[in-house]
Formats: C-alpha cells, sequence, structure tokens
C-alpha cells in the first residue's frame, strides 16, 4: 500500500470519527503542591469540539487523495 492511499485512509478515518463523536475530552492536571508526605493535585477536565465542516474535509480530502493515489498507476 502507497504512502499516498495510508494517508487518504487515515484522513477518512479520523473524519468519521469526527462526525461521530463530535468532540473528546481529557484530563490535565494543572496545580499540585506537597504537604509533607500529602501531595495534592488538581485535575481538569477540557473538551474539544471538532467542527462538522472539519470532519467532512478531513472525508473529502482523503477521497481526493484516494481518487489520485489510484489514477497513478
Amino acid at each position: 500500500m502507497s504512502l499516498l492511499k495510508f494517508a487518504a485512509m487515515i484522513l477518512i478515518i479520523g473524519g468519521v470519527f469526527g462526525l461521530a463523536y463530535g468532540s473528546f475530552s481529557y484530563t490535565k492536571e494543572t496545580h499540585e503542591a506537597k504537604l509533607g508526605p500529602i501531595k495534592i493535585s488538581i485535575l481538569d477536565k477540557q473538551t474539544i469540539n471538532v467542527p462538522v465542516w472539519a470532519g467532512v474535509a478531513a472525508i473529502a480530502l482523503g477521497g481526493g487523495l484516494m481518487v489520485i493515489g489510484s489514477k497513478k498507476r
């Protein structure tokens, strides 16, 4: 499999996941304090929204790369 087709498949899969889920979240440690044997940390949950246009653009770009990759043969 060529690198171009592999990149196209990654873009298509990423675009489909972006449209299906719409957002993803992760936990980030923001503050930490150590008081002797006691350790205190604050975890902050961050959410990132994936725009619909980004998912559609990734699918379209991946489809275009797939077509270009198949025409080069």
